[in-house]
């Protein structure tokens, strides 16, 4: 699979001759001034700083950034909301009465479609007083543009933004009136952006339809660090142990765990020289083998502090949540009929008796027989339909609420993102515990996770069909905990059974694609044999894959979103260069 030699923009390639920065004058024509590179980095304002609960006197209260709030008690529980709706805080006091641990809800913003769950630490710093750091999710939005002249006089462009790819990466046409500038997509008729050359500011100002107005500026690669894979150009590629950060990985050179450093060189190589123009769009490369963590690149602006977005990756903590309130004794399972198990929210289901039949496992191997597929745009139970729609904003029973397209059961998945996240309804009935706290106390503290954020439905529970943003390294552990057979550091996380049955195929969604309770199942082909691979999987190029024959887990992220055939090819990239790449214990 020559991943990257095939690139949907090939026809821009010599754009890069363009891009060097332009030393434009007042006299040159409209057209000519804008050729070149421009650039707009931004980070929406949000509340961030040191939260402080003051229970010192019978009205508790909280401040942070200049804010106060009233703090609300319920036994050992805190909570307080800033006016506006612009943060809440949701907390325990401890015991001892020496932590409150919590987490930080910030709202939906500019970019960010959700709001996000934070976790937060306030430490007592004297009798009736905690203090902790709140770091909410950064709403960041990079944009470079890249406009070059074509041999007939004409102006195309494309835009570059790595954390959601909003123009795809189209090749635009470029029109100008005076000062106006006009980009439109021939991919999709009736799409345009409409811009502004201010010649005081030197400032080419794009109205993002709706987002809002960005000022762009003129660019070198110095000042593009999102645009190029590296910046400084990188140059050759020489095996590094990966930093000890104190999260749980051990670390190792690639030789040391029997893999080829020469053939990950080559991988590494191509994608730091992957033409600006070009696809896919690597952010991050992580391989683990023999639990230790022996290759972490990143790519376009990104590094190992920076949570990535995993979008459907994230489905595959809904089933080892469930798998661990199993082991908990919480009265959940595979059988578990579903309805049984929710019975406030029975009465959303309706006449059909055929829903009385969907059980835990139709939900996590998506076989759950609802009219539910994100594959479909008609289907009542697509995932856009669900979240853009505002007459239901409890999505359970949304979800219950829709009509069967099939018997429940059978070998034949449908992608159904709504089913993966009603499961999140039975976890937190069985439990009794927001979704957030559980995933806290069960997942994210035992693997040692730092700095994630947890995407809320709007009414404030987890959403669990993906989204959850993770660094990289904590990506990988999810890869390494079933490679591990449940374990983690020599940590018994989840029992070894559930591992064993979550990997196992229960269904498919055709030919060679399996899939278990959230794994995508597939065969890897190479050096003449087959391996047996499990992956999570998620839009843009999000994955977690593990070979369970060698010993290895990988983790990759990617800046593809939308753009299903250049990031669902990058799986090839383990076969051409990973596995080839072991030479041995």
């Amino acid at each position: 699979m020559l991943l990257l030699e095939k690139t949907m923009l090939f026809p821009l390639a010599c754009l890069l001759s363009a891009l060097a920065p332009v030393h434009a004058t007042p006299a040159d024509p409209p057209a000519a001034r804008l050729v070149g590179l421009w650039g707009n980095e931004t980070v929406a304002a949000a509340v961030e700083g040191d939260l402080t609960i003051d229970g010192r006197d019978a009205g508790w209260r909280g401040a942070i950034v200049g804010f106060e709030a009233v703090v609300q008690q319920q036994g050992d529980r805190l909570s307080l909301a800033l006016p506006g709706g612009q943060g809440q805080f949701r907390g325990k006091l401890s015991r001892d009465r020496s932590t409150v641990e919590g987490f930080w809800i910030q709202p939906p913003g500019m970019a960010l479609a959700s709001a996000y769950a934070t976790p937060v630490v306030l430490k007592r710093t004297q009798p009736g007083v905690w203090r902790g750091a709140v770091h909410p999710l950064p709403e960041r939005l990079s944009q470079y543009l890249a406009i070059q002249r074509e041999a007939d006089g004409a102006l195309s462009a494309f835009i570059r933004n790595p954390e959601f790819n909003l123009a795809r990466e189209h090749v635009l046409t470029v029109s100008t009136d005076g000062d106006k500038v006009t980009f439109d997509d021939p991919a999709r008729p009736g799409w345009a952006l409409h811009a502004t050359l201010d010649e005081e500011t030197g400032q080419l100002r794009v109205n993002w339809q709706g987002i809002g107005v960005f000022a762009f500026t003129r660019r070198d690669r110095g000042h593009a660090v999102g645009f190029h894979a590296r910046t400084p150009a990188a140059a050759s590629w020489q095996p590094r142990t990966p930093l000890d950060l104190a999260d749980g990985w051990p670390t190792a050179l690639p030789g040391d765990v029997g893999l080829d450093e020469g053939r990950l060189g080559a991988l590494v190589a191509r994608l730091q020289q992957t033409p600006a123009a070009g696809a896919p769009q690597v952010q991050g490369l992580l391989i683990a083998r023999h639990g230790k963590l022996v290759v972490e690149e990143y790519f376009h602006g990104f590094d190992a502090a920076r949570p990535h977005d995993t979008r459907s990756a994230g489905k595959t903590f809904a089933p080892l949540l469930v798998g661990l309130a199993m082991a908990q004794g919480r009265g959940i399972g595979p059988g578990a009929p579903v309805l049984a198990l929710l019975p406030d929210r029975a009465g959303s289901a309706g006449q059909d008796p055929r829903k009385a039949r969907i059980t835990v496992a139709d939900l996590m191997s998506m076989t759950s027989g609802l009219a539910c597929d994100d594959n479909d745009p008609q289907s009542p139970g697509n995932e856009d339909t669900m979240q853009g729609q505002h007459r239901q904003d409890d999505w359970y029973r949304y979800t219950l609420a829709l009509p069967m397209a099939r018997d429940p059961g059978g070998p034949q998945a449908v992608y159904c993102s709504a089913g993966i996240n009603l499961l999140g309804a039975v976890v937190a009935k069985a439990t009794g515990q927001w979704l957030p706290a559980f995933f806290d106390q069960y997942v994210a503290r035992p693997l040692q996770m730092h700095g994630y954020h947890i995407n809320l439905m709007p009414g404030g529970e987890a959403y669990l069909a993906g989204g959850i943003y993770l660094r990289p390294r904590d990506m990988l552990k999810l890869g390494q905990l079933y490679l591990s057979g449940g374990t983690w550091n020599g940590r018994r996380i989840v029992d070894q059974a559930w591992v064993r049955a979550s990997t196992t195929e229960h269904s498919h969604f055709g030919p060679g694609h399996g899939y278990g309770y959230g794994w995508h199942l597939h065969t890897f082909h190479a050096g003449g044999r087959d391996y047996r691979e499990y992956a999570a999987e998620g839009n843009g190029g999000q994955f977690v894959i593990v070979l369970p024959e060698l010993d290895v887990t990988v983790a990759i992220t990617a800046g593809n979103y939308g753009d299903f055939k250049t990031w669902y090819a990058l799986q090839g990239l383990v076969a051409r260069y990973i596995i080839p790449g072991k030479s041995g214990d």
